[in-house]
């Protein structure tokens, strides 16, 4: 027989006494571990990420809404809508990747470790090659990601922003047959969007092949330099090489979505400017154009006339804060309008524009943007706008769904709802740009009476703009837009209480109010007429 070597007699019983459940079972634990603490550390990532997001667009709003119009309304709809949800949704990788250097430095730290139990000079390279790793994937974010992922959400703002146009255009388009341009110009945009996303993907692809290639370099590099060691530290210096390379994954996703994050952030800093600020604040709700002279207070009545493009809205939106007002112009109690902000303007104005713009939502939504008002107020308003009628005879009454801007309701629906939510506003003065164009003579003189009723009961001042003599007989002078200077301010010439005289067609007031109730009777009695 021939004698056995004593050390495989002593390896066959270590292997036969060797329980090798054990590691495996810890190996499948850490394994599971690991799975688990990636999915907390991802929910509680996203779930802070989420609360900030949204706390930040109502406050985004909110500052939009109170900022200079100048800035405010020259945004669309759709560039808008790109930067409160695309560009807000990009900025949330900020949050979630604030756990990033830790993780790093964890893994980078426990793989250099493990490395030198093998050999001093293997944990050296593995540092060395980490540190070069993370260096070149930082020059090809910059160079790639960066502007890929900046283009990206530009494209995203240019492409709604282009189909915002386009859809609100939609009925001449149509008209003109205009239908085929429209395609091709949502297309270019989402074609320029596409091309965008492609760039920033192919930069995602250079950055994963560079962190592929690199595990690779690592992994051998520091097999080459531990050789000499015993083959078990060989396999967990191998092991350790990989577990720090892995821990630079969270870093390359931060790399390749830093360039979109940085330019959201950069687009919506434009948004949050800090909104004007009042230097004084009025002592009083009186009204002085400087070209006029005499201060207007509640509840006089001027109507403002003048040729088409004259400047009549002009006038009107820098005076309630929808424009930037230009010193030297009015004057709002004994403060001038340009030292005023927007939102301190407007706090005295109730406006009725004559395009209105409704929201996507139930005509009692729309009625509540005035302000809060229980259904008596509600009603009453419709009735004094002769809408009434019309909400009653819907089977939903107030909670009437009206449709995208108020596309299922008529024109003068329209305006006669931007009329009633106008006169929920409790403020010393309501604005009306042509509130009866478009109305039948029936519910114009419907409208007409109660308007005077109502500002009569109120106290309230009224500002109106209107071509029609009628609405001149209800108002207590007249102001007439004579264009807009050289410097910017609107020229106006004033007659009747503006002037010190009595305005010719306001001294007809009770002959109109008379007039207007006769044809009412006439429409509930025409038998009678």
């Amino acid at each position: 027989l021939v004698p056995r070597d004593p050390f495989d007699v002593a390896g066959a019983a270590a292997a036969q006494t060797f329980n090798y459940m054990m590691p495996s079972a810890v190996i499948r634990l850490l394994a599971i571990l690991r799975t688990g603490a990636r999915y907390v550390e991802r929910v509680a990532g996203h779930e802070a990420a989420l609360k900030a997001l949204a706390q930040l667009r109502p406050q985004l709003f909110a500052t939009i809404a109170r900022g200079s119009p100048s800035s405010a309304l020259t945004l669309s709809s759709g560039e808008v809508s790109a930067r409160l949800v695309q560009d807000v949704d990009a900025i949330q990788t900020v949050f979630v990747r604030r756990s990033i250097p830790w993780g790093l430095g964890a893994g980078t730290a426990s793989a250099i470790l493990l490395t030198g139990l093998a050999a001093p000079l293997a944990a050296l390279v593995l540092a060395v090659s980490m540190g070069v790793t993370c260096f070149v994937a930082a020059l090809l974010a910059r160079r790639l990601a960066d502007p890929a992922g900046a283009a990206v959400q530009v494209a995203v703002g240019a492409f709604k922003d282009r189909l915002s146009n386009l859809e609100a255009a939609a009925p001449e388009l149509k008209a003109y047959a205009l239908t085929d341009w429209a395609r091709d110009q949502a297309m270019a945009a989402g074609d320029a969007c596409d091309q965008a996303r492609i760039a920033l993907a192919r930069a995602g692809g250079w950055l994963a092949a560079w962190q592929a290639i690199a595990t690779g370099g690592v992994v051998l590099a520091v097999g080459a330099t531990a050789s000499a060691a015993p083959a078990p530290l060989i396999a967990l210096a191998l092991l350790a090489a990989v577990m720090g390379m892995e821990s630079a994954t969270g870093l390359f996703a931060a790399l390749h979505q830093n360039g979109a994050a940085a330019e959201a952030l950069e687009r919506l800093e434009a948004l949050s400017t800090d909104a004007p600020a009042s230097m004084n604040k009025p002592t009083s709700a009186a009204i002085r154009w400087t070209a006029l002279g005499e201060a207007l207070t509640p509840p006089s009545r001027l109507c403002v006339i003048g040729a088409s493009g004259a400047g009549k809205t002009t006038l009107i939106e820098r005076l309630v804060g929808l424009r930037d007002a230009l010193p030297g112009e009015a004057l709002i109690g004994d403060v001038d309008a340009a030292d005023l902000a927007p939102a301190d303007r407007r706090a005295l104005f109730a406006y009725a524009a004559q395009d209105v713009r409704l929201l996507d939502g139930s005509l009692r939504q729309n009625l509540l943007l005035a302000g809060p008002a229980d259904d008596a107020e509600l009603w009453r308003a419709l009735e004094d706008a002769a809408l009434a009628d019309r909400v009653r005879a819907e089977p939903r009454g107030l909670d009437m769904p009206i449709g995208a801007n108020g596309e299922r309701l008529s024109g003068g629906e329209r305006r006669r709802l931007g009329l009633a939510r106008a006169y929920l506003r409790p403020v010393p003065w309501l604005v009306l740009d042509e509130p009866t164009e478009g109305l039948d003579s029936a519910t114009e003189a419907r409208v007409l009476r109660a308007l005077d009723s109502r500002l009569t009961s109120l106290g309230q001042g009224l500002i109106l703009i209107s071509h029609q003599h009628r609405h001149q007989m209800l108002c207590d002078g007249v102001a007439r837009v004579e264009g807009i200077a050289p410097d910017g301010l609107v020229r106006l010439s004033g007659s009747g209480a503006l002037d010190g005289h009595r305005n010719p067609a306001a001294g007809d007031r009770a002959q109109l109010l008379g007039r207007l109730d006769l044809e009412l009777v006439q429409r509930q009695h025409p038998d009678h007429a």
